[in-house]
């Protein structure tokens, strides 16, 4: 059960909240300026995985859990604010020069942006509590919540998804410039900075 006004004002604000930059964006941007297309996709994959595993956790009850326990949420918190802030730390001290050439390394860093995109999503619980305040605003009367729930966390994904896709389009041209060692590092050290402020952001944050 669809209500069709409903749904139109979903799809503009998800759309809206989703090219809001934030942290996804940065990480996504950062994979596809300075490791490629390849790598920003990785990332891209590991981010939206995260949101369908938050979007379930919601429609099974479980973003409701983080919305009512100090506890719980602090706990995910702090580890996710912790992760970040440790990422952050390492680009900006360890930032790279030269970008792998053969194509085992080129594969190992998809998986480690995927990785990190995906870590980066699940230990961040202000997604769960987004999620818990957000969508129930357009769940029409009458329709199950665990599952009109689920269904619209996935339009938000196939939103975001569109909107990766985009960002690593525009940023494809740029590469060959951005992976020269001193703009590599300069991007590295900018993405770390970036880490480290919504890591602090996050573990000043309260449920």
């Amino acid at each position: 059960m669809i209500d069709p006004a409903l749904f139109l004002a979903f799809l503009f604000a998800a759309f809206i909240l989703t090219i809001t930059p934030g942290l996804d964006t940065a990480m996504v941007l950062r994979a596809a300026a300075s490791e490629g297309a390849r790598a920003g996709i990785f990332a891209s994959i590991g981010i939206l995985v995260g949101c369908l595993v938050w979007g379930a956790a919601v429609s099974l009850g479980l973003g409701a859990l983080l919305h009512a326990s100090e506890l719980a949420y602090s706990v995910v918190k702090w580890t996710g604010a912790a992760y970040l802030m440790w990422v952050g730390a390492t680009m900006l001290w360890r930032p790279r020069e030269t970008m792998a050439a053969d194509a085992d390394a080129s594969r190992a860093a998809g998986i480690r942006a995927m990785r990190r995109g995906f870590l980066t999503n699940m230990l961040n619980p202000k997604i769960g509590i987004f999620y818990v305040t957000f969508l129930p605003q357009f769940i029409p009367a009458g329709a199950s919540v665990a599952g009109y729930s689920f269904f619209l966390a996935c339009v938000h994904v196939a939103i975001t998804v569109l909107w990766f896709a985009l960002l690593i389009a525009a940023t494809a041209p740029l590469g060959r410039m951005l992976r020269q060692p001193r703009i590599l590092k300069s991007l590295d050290r900018l993405t770390g900075g970036v880490f480290i402020a919504f890591g602090l952001k996050l573990a000043a944050s309260r449920a």
